[in-house]
Protein backbone atom coordinates (compact mmCIF):
# COMPACT_ATOMS: atom_id res chain seq x y z
CA UNK A 1 0.00 0.00 0.00
CA UNK A 2 2.97 2.23 0.72
CA UNK A 3 3.99 1.83 -2.73
CA UNK A 4 0.72 2.45 -4.47
CA UNK A 5 0.26 5.71 -2.58
CA UNK A 6 3.33 6.69 -4.18
CA UNK A 7 2.15 6.60 -7.60
CA UNK A 8 1.18 9.98 -8.86
CA UNK A 9 -1.91 10.96 -10.84
CA UNK A 10 -1.45 10.37 -14.38
CA UNK A 11 1.19 8.20 -13.95
CA UNK A 12 1.38 4.29 -14.95
CA UNK A 13 2.14 2.15 -12.45
CA UNK A 14 2.69 -2.17 -12.83
CA UNK A 15 3.37 -5.01 -10.51
CA UNK A 16 2.41 -7.89 -8.69
CA UNK A 17 -0.04 -7.02 -6.76
CA UNK A 18 -2.39 -9.09 -4.55
CA UNK A 19 -6.25 -8.96 -4.21
CA UNK A 20 -6.52 -8.06 -0.83
CA UNK A 21 -9.32 -5.96 0.29
CA UNK A 22 -6.86 -3.28 1.06
CA UNK A 23 -5.28 -2.78 -2.37
CA UNK A 24 -8.43 -3.39 -3.99
CA UNK A 25 -10.48 -0.61 -2.34
CA UNK A 26 -7.56 1.96 -2.75
CA UNK A 27 -6.92 1.17 -6.52
CA UNK A 28 -10.40 1.07 -7.77
CA UNK A 29 -11.48 4.58 -6.09
CA UNK A 30 -12.78 6.95 -8.54
CA UNK A 31 -10.63 7.91 -11.67
CA UNK A 32 -8.33 4.94 -11.50
CA UNK A 33 -7.95 2.50 -14.22
CA UNK A 34 -6.81 -0.86 -13.54
CA UNK A 35 -5.95 -3.68 -15.95
CA UNK A 36 -5.73 -7.05 -14.41
CA UNK A 37 -3.59 -9.15 -16.85
CA UNK A 38 -2.95 -12.88 -17.02
CA UNK A 39 -1.80 -15.57 -18.74
CA UNK A 40 -2.82 -19.33 -19.48
CA UNK A 41 -1.01 -21.14 -16.42
CA UNK A 42 0.64 -23.74 -18.29
CA UNK A 43 2.18 -21.53 -20.61
CA UNK A 44 3.37 -19.37 -17.71
CA UNK A 45 4.99 -22.61 -16.37
CA UNK A 46 6.67 -23.16 -18.96
CA UNK A 47 8.06 -19.37 -19.21
CA UNK A 48 8.94 -19.51 -15.64
CA UNK A 49 11.03 -22.75 -16.09
CA UNK A 50 13.10 -21.37 -19.00
CA UNK A 51 13.44 -17.92 -17.10
CA UNK A 52 14.61 -19.36 -13.98
CA UNK A 53 16.73 -22.54 -15.36
CA UNK A 54 18.31 -19.95 -18.95
CA UNK A 55 17.60 -16.53 -18.23
CA UNK A 56 17.97 -15.62 -14.60
CA UNK A 57 21.07 -16.77 -12.33
CA UNK A 58 19.64 -14.92 -9.13
CA UNK A 59 16.00 -16.26 -9.61
CA UNK A 60 15.57 -18.48 -6.39
CA UNK A 61 14.91 -22.06 -8.39
CA UNK A 62 18.18 -21.48 -10.69
CA UNK A 63 20.54 -23.77 -9.14
CA UNK A 64 17.77 -26.23 -7.97
CA UNK A 65 16.17 -26.45 -11.71
CA UNK A 66 20.20 -27.28 -12.76
CA UNK A 67 20.55 -29.72 -10.35
CA UNK A 68 17.73 -31.34 -12.03
CA UNK A 69 18.59 -33.64 -14.87
CA UNK A 70 15.64 -32.19 -17.93
CA UNK A 71 13.34 -29.96 -18.66
CA UNK A 72 10.77 -32.75 -17.68
CA UNK A 73 11.81 -33.05 -14.45
CA UNK A 74 12.17 -28.74 -13.78
CA UNK A 75 7.98 -28.56 -15.34
CA UNK A 76 6.68 -31.25 -12.73
CA UNK A 77 8.42 -29.38 -9.56
CA UNK A 78 6.70 -26.33 -11.26
CA UNK A 79 3.84 -27.57 -11.40
CA UNK A 80 3.73 -29.15 -7.98
CA UNK A 81 5.91 -27.02 -5.86
CA UNK A 82 8.61 -27.46 -3.51
CA UNK A 83 8.62 -27.28 0.17
CA UNK A 84 12.48 -28.70 1.58
CA UNK A 85 16.35 -27.43 2.14
CA UNK A 86 15.07 -23.93 2.81
CA UNK A 87 13.59 -24.26 -0.81
CA UNK A 88 10.29 -22.84 -1.15
CA UNK A 89 7.90 -22.36 -4.39
CA UNK A 90 3.83 -22.44 -4.27
CA UNK A 91 2.18 -25.31 -6.39
CA UNK A 92 0.47 -23.84 -9.83
CA UNK A 93 -2.62 -24.04 -8.26
CA UNK A 94 -1.53 -21.75 -5.10
CA UNK A 95 -0.61 -19.41 -7.57
CA UNK A 96 -3.26 -18.48 -8.80
CA UNK A 97 -5.55 -18.60 -6.27
CA UNK A 98 -5.25 -14.66 -5.46
CA UNK A 99 -6.00 -14.24 -9.35
CA UNK A 100 -9.62 -14.40 -8.72
CA UNK A 101 -10.41 -11.83 -6.13
CA UNK A 102 -9.06 -9.65 -9.31
CA UNK A 103 -11.38 -10.96 -11.06
CA UNK A 104 -14.38 -10.59 -9.35
CA UNK A 105 -13.35 -6.63 -8.85
CA UNK A 106 -15.86 -4.53 -11.15
CA UNK A 107 -13.62 -2.19 -11.51
CA UNK A 108 -11.12 -3.62 -12.96
CA UNK A 109 -10.58 -4.99 -16.72
CA UNK A 110 -9.48 -8.29 -16.79
CA UNK A 111 -6.98 -9.10 -19.85
CA UNK A 112 -5.89 -12.21 -20.77
CA UNK A 113 -2.00 -12.05 -22.11
CA UNK A 114 -3.55 -14.03 -25.09
CA UNK A 115 -5.63 -11.08 -25.97
CA UNK A 116 -3.03 -9.01 -25.99
CA UNK A 117 -0.91 -10.96 -28.16
CA UNK A 118 -3.88 -12.96 -30.87
CA UNK A 119 -6.36 -9.71 -30.70
CA UNK A 120 -4.24 -7.05 -30.14
CA UNK A 121 -5.77 -3.83 -31.50
CA UNK A 122 -9.60 -5.25 -30.69
CA UNK A 123 -8.36 -5.66 -27.10
CA UNK A 124 -6.24 -2.21 -26.71
CA UNK A 125 -8.95 -0.05 -27.89
CA UNK A 126 -10.91 -1.75 -25.25
CA UNK A 127 -8.48 -0.81 -22.68
CA UNK A 128 -8.53 3.00 -23.83
CA UNK A 129 -12.55 3.05 -24.11
CA UNK A 130 -11.96 2.32 -20.19
CA UNK A 131 -9.74 5.23 -19.98
CA UNK A 132 -12.51 7.54 -21.30
CA UNK A 133 -15.22 5.76 -18.75
CA UNK A 134 -13.07 7.65 -16.00
CA UNK A 135 -14.63 10.78 -18.24
CA UNK A 136 -10.93 11.68 -19.28
CA UNK A 137 -10.54 12.27 -22.65
CA UNK A 138 -7.65 11.15 -24.79
CA UNK A 139 -6.39 14.32 -26.74
CA UNK A 140 -5.96 12.49 -30.22
CA UNK A 141 -7.52 10.48 -32.29
CA UNK A 142 -7.89 6.75 -31.47
CA UNK A 143 -5.85 5.58 -34.79
CA UNK A 144 -2.91 7.50 -33.80
CA UNK A 145 -3.43 6.26 -30.07
CA UNK A 146 -3.28 2.75 -31.31
CA UNK A 147 -0.06 3.26 -32.86
CA UNK A 148 1.82 5.04 -29.95
CA UNK A 149 0.72 2.29 -28.05
CA UNK A 150 1.76 -0.87 -30.99
CA UNK A 151 4.99 1.07 -31.20
CA UNK A 152 5.78 1.04 -27.06
CA UNK A 153 4.89 -2.55 -26.86
CA UNK A 154 8.83 -4.03 -27.48
CA UNK A 155 8.50 -7.28 -25.76
CA UNK A 156 12.29 -7.84 -27.26
CA UNK A 157 13.40 -5.05 -24.79
CA UNK A 158 12.44 -7.09 -21.62
CA UNK A 159 14.82 -9.17 -19.80
CA UNK A 160 12.26 -12.07 -19.22
CA UNK A 161 11.39 -11.85 -23.20
CA UNK A 162 12.14 -15.32 -24.37
CA UNK A 163 9.29 -16.00 -26.94
CA UNK A 164 6.07 -14.06 -26.97
CA UNK A 165 3.75 -16.80 -28.47
CA UNK A 166 0.82 -18.68 -26.53
CA UNK A 167 0.02 -22.44 -26.51
CA UNK A 168 3.67 -23.16 -26.53
CA UNK A 169 3.02 -25.87 -23.75
CA UNK A 170 1.44 -28.03 -26.39
CA UNK A 171 5.12 -28.23 -27.08
CA UNK A 172 6.78 -29.32 -23.67
CA UNK A 173 3.25 -31.13 -21.89
CA UNK A 174 3.68 -34.90 -21.72
CA UNK A 175 0.85 -36.53 -21.02
CA UNK A 176 2.43 -37.32 -17.23
CA UNK A 177 2.64 -33.64 -17.03
CA UNK A 178 -0.75 -33.15 -18.07
CA UNK A 179 -1.97 -35.86 -15.33
CA UNK A 180 -0.20 -33.82 -12.30
CA UNK A 181 -1.47 -30.39 -13.87
CA UNK A 182 -4.66 -32.03 -13.25
CA UNK A 183 -4.44 -33.72 -10.00
CA UNK A 184 -2.40 -30.11 -8.68
CA UNK A 185 -4.48 -27.86 -10.19
CA UNK A 186 -8.20 -29.68 -10.36
CA UNK A 187 -10.45 -26.67 -12.62
CA UNK A 188 -7.85 -24.03 -12.47
CA UNK A 189 -8.52 -23.68 -16.19
CA UNK A 190 -12.07 -24.04 -16.46
CA UNK A 191 -12.37 -20.80 -14.18
CA UNK A 192 -9.91 -19.16 -16.06
CA UNK A 193 -12.01 -20.08 -18.82
CA UNK A 194 -8.74 -21.65 -20.81
CA UNK A 195 -10.73 -24.87 -21.19
CA UNK A 196 -14.24 -26.25 -21.04
CA UNK A 197 -13.78 -29.52 -18.90
CA UNK A 198 -10.54 -31.61 -18.02
CA UNK A 199 -10.46 -33.56 -21.08
CA UNK A 200 -7.53 -31.79 -23.07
Amino acid sequence: MHDLKKIPNGVIGWGYVDATNENASFLTSAGRVNYFIYRDPRDLLISQVFFATDMHEEHGMHDFYNSLPNFNERLKVAITGIDKDNLKMVSVKQRYEGVFGWLEQKNVMCIRFEDLINNRDITLNKMLDEVEKTGYKIPTSREKCLSVLVEAIQPKKSHTFRSGKTGGWKEYFTEEHKKLFKDVAGDLLIKLSYEKNNGW
